[in-house]
């Protein structure tokens, strides 16, 4: 039984080690908070700390909703994990990578703090979001791709396949037969897609073809030896304001904070260590 609650324990410090870092105090008066739910050799444990353990551990719950014997159990995990902390200090445990590990931890906790009170009431305005908008679509590809392709394993079953198209055979056909891809049972079909979402050997020949063609020597990737057919292309349509306005507003917000970021260590004494020299 004890093997299962140490689990749940684990799992727990992970969801608060990945941010879940919501409190919720609402039900515990202004002197109840103030005082420690326990003390383990000295450390106290705060009414906020004994909130959000309960939060973590029991999926959102508040320690209102839990029974006695469920406060009470989780009591004793978390006074547990006090004990536990505080031998693996004397033991001189956290050194190494884990005390690296536990550093960073830490470190982006804290950070993530200065997020929330750095965007907390300052939501974007309408114009910045728009800027945003028209900064991203300008980003984005202009023209969108229709094409085909055969893929095989080796370069001269590739050259023999183009050799078959010249004399006349179906490239749908070839790619049916031949082809090790996915899109063999659609004639090697792809669909639509941007040249940015292809490998770079693949979306430079395909760029280089005129609608209809195909390319003339096979195009080498890390999958295999394709022969690519270009069959339309379209101007790319981006997506309506309206559709992507909730997600702009996060971006805006990082890209300020990062900015702040770069002020902060620019009014910092910062000291780099040389780079290691090259062997």
């Amino acid at each position: 039984m004890r093997h299962s609650h140490t689990l749940a324990i684990t799992a727990t410090v992970l969801l608060l080690a990945a941010g879940c870092t919501k409190t919720d105090t609402a039900s515990a008066g202004a002197a109840d908070a103030a005082k420690p739910v326990a003390t383990v050799n000295g450390t106290p444990i705060s009414q906020d700390v004994w909130n959000l353990y309960v939060k973590a551990r029991h999926s959102g719950k508040t320690v209102a909703d839990l029974t006695p014997e469920q406060r009470t159990e989780a009591l004793d995990e978390l006074i547990g994990m006090y004990a536990g902390a505080q031998e693996a200090k004397k033991e001189n445990l956290t050194t190494g990578e884990d005390g690296a590990r536990i550093e960073l931890v830490n470190t982006s906790s804290m950070t993530e703090l200065l997020f929330k009170k750095f965007t907390t009431g300052k939501e974007p305005t309408e114009e910045e979001l728009k800027a945003e908008y028209d900064a991203r679509v300008a980003e984005l590809p202009k023209v969108e791709f229709h094409a085909r392709h055969i893929l095989v394993d080796d370069e001269a079953k590739a050259k023999d396949l183009i050799a078959q198209i010249d004399k006349g055979a179906s490239f749908e056909t070839l790619a049916k037969e031949n082809s090790k891809d996915g899109s063999a049972t659609d004639g090697g079909d792809l669909g639509w897609f941007s040249a940015a979402q292809m490998v770079k050997p693949f979306s430079d020949a395909l760029q280089q073809l005129e609608v209809g063609k195909y390319t003339g020597t096979p195009v080498k990737t890390d999958f295999g030896w394709h022969i690519i057919k270009l069959e339309e292309t379209r101007a790319a349509t981006p997506p309506p304001y309206d559709s992507v306005k909730a997600q702009l507003g996060p971006m805006i917000q990082q890209k300020k904070f990062e900015a702040h970021l770069k002020e902060l260590v620019k009014a910092a004494k910062v000291e780099r260590a040389p780079a290691n020299p090259t062997p």
